[in-house]
């Protein structure tokens, strides 16, 4: 159902419109109100599978004898008490169950409160079934598996019937190291229960548990990079140490190649050929290989250089081989996101980040055509959308100076929030978890100086937390003590 304002905010009543929607549809009528976008294209999807909205169930993937040996083999499994305590302490766990799947919608996990996983049993909501659009029709892990995005799906928009009197919300979970899908982590219940927060609630998990992935994978890249530099340094042209999977992890000087792209490698080295058509060498590491792309072949041509400006307050700007743009909120965002993925991303995709479900990929196109006309159409490349150039944001220099524990740099980038003005679910949480990271640092530095600059940002003015750790830090007869004090004692007044 479209988020319009005529649409109830009761689940009960929304469940209600949703079964006149439903039968509407199905029957070849007109409906008394157009469902989401997202529904509108799983239940194509769903049809064209040959779900029967009429009593179709989910297929049994892995049987109870099965099901431990897949769990233990599984990525997520190391997770499950993190996501456990996150999700089920967070929402009310005595009307939902947290349901984790692997990337073919297969249940692996299931945990709740008993009555309502009794429920989920009477409708092979269960472990070990697969929950695939392709199995059981639209439904939140499937639809999220299939679209890559997170999506609620309440009542009857789920495809199947049998699912009508249930809502739910899910996300999906990549893998940093190599982008693929590994599952979709959801919360699941009665259809009273439904609530816009347990969306949220499910996406601060995934990027949780993302998080966790990443900090593992930067630790690893740190040792394969202290361990592999020399071979770097050896190099007379252009290369790059790649990870395991083939993922660029660092480059050699001038070199042409963007840490964080992948290069197809088949596990035993050999020849490959990368995107621009140059040819390259792999030569099989310990942890990974050693790229070198061929000398006195074709020409490897310079790519620009391109600086993008997202912190703070101030417009954000894209600064190609020295000529600046200032760029509209919606370019930033794009330019944002494709930083942030520099594996590159489709049209459909985009427009989930940026919009949710109600995002067109259409206006994308449109705006990236624009894009490649104000920046080049060699800096913004197609199929999929990507950045191809030299690339420098001062959101990733905040981000390696907090990896390296620099917390002070990591202070001087930060000038502001990543696009403050933006509304985008994505830049949100990668706005969120850069300050996150940046008050953790800084508290964990205890730097009085650096505290204080944090409390003087309108990110940290109102922390009780940050101001409490400047006043302990300060000195006595410090008039910034008495200031903090001063507002901390109007912020307990204000929450009294």
């Amino acid at each position: 159902m479209n988020d319009s304002n005529d649409a109830p905010a009761d689940p009960l009543e929304r469940a209600h419109l949703l079964e006149r929607v439903h039968a509407a549809v199905f029957a070849g009528d007109r409906a008394p109100h157009q469902p989401r976008p997202v529904v509108v294209e799983s239940w194509r999807r769903s049809l064209e599978a040959r779900i029967d909205p009429d009593g179709w169930e989910p297929p049994v993937s892995f049987d109870s004898h099965q099901l431990g040996d897949v769990r233990d083999a599984h990525p997520l499994a190391a997770w499950i008490p993190l996501l456990r305590r996150t999700l089920l302490e967070a929402a009310d766990g005595s009307t939902h169950i947290m349901i984790v799947t692997d990337a073919d919608g297969n249940i692996l996990w299931r945990q709740g409160d008993p009555r309502v996983c009794r429920d989920a049993d009477r409708v092979r909501l269960a472990e070990g079934t697969r929950w695939a659009e392709s199995a059981i029709g639209t439904n939140a892990m499937g639809t999220t598996l299939a679209t890559g995005a997170p999506v609620q799906i309440h009542s009857a928009e789920h495809l199947v019937r049998t699912y009508h009197s249930w809502t739910c919300a899910a996300c999906p979970v990549r893998d940093p190291e190599t982008g693929r899908l590994l599952g979709s982590i959801d919360l699941s219940g009665p259809l009273h229960t439904m609530h816009p927060a347990l969306l949220a609630l499910v996406v601060t998990s995934a990027r949780l548990v993302e998080s966790e992935l990443r900090l593992r994978m930067n630790a690893r890249d740190d040792v394969f990079l202290e361990r592999n530099a020399h071979h770097l340094a050896r190099l007379r042209g252009a290369g790059a140490l790649l990870g395991p999977s083939g993922r660029i992890v660092a480059t050699a000087p001038g070199s042409p190649l963007v840490p964080g792209q992948r290069v197809a490698v088949d596990g035993a080295g050999g020849h490959v050929v990368l995107d621009g058509g140059e040819a390259a060498e792999v030569e099989p590491l310990p942890e990974g290989y050693l790229l070198r792309v061929r000398q006195g072949g074709a020409r490897v041509p310079r790519r620009p250089r391109l600086s993008l400006t997202l912190l703070g307050d101030a417009t954000p700007t894209a600064t190609v081989d020295g000529s600046a743009h200032d760029l509209s909120l919606r370019h930033a965002e794009i330019l944002a996101l494709l930083a942030l993925r520099p594996g590159g991303l489709t049209a459909e995709r985009l427009a989930l980040l940026l919009h949710g479900e109600q995002g067109n990929p259409t206006t994308v196109r449109v705006e990236i055509h624009r894009i490649r006309a104000i920046l080049g159409h060699d800096v913004v490349k197609t199929r999929p959308y990507r950045i191809d150039a030299e690339l420098d944001t001062d959101v990733e220099l905040a981000r390696r100076a907090l990896r390296r524990g620099d917390a002070g740099t990591a202070l001087d980038c930060h000038t502001g929030p990543l696009l403050p003005r933006s509304e985008s679910p994505a830049i949100r949480d990668e706005r969120e978890e850069l300050l996150a990271a940046l008050r953790t640092a800084l508290l964990g530095a205890g730097d009085p100086e650096q505290l204080w600059r944090f409390a003087e940002s309108e990110a940290g003015r109102d922390d009780l937390e940050v101001l409490e750790k400047v006043r302990d830090l300060l000195p006595r007869d410090s008039p910034r003590r008495t200031a903090v004090q001063a507002r901390l004692r109007r912020l307990l007044e204000d929450e009294a």
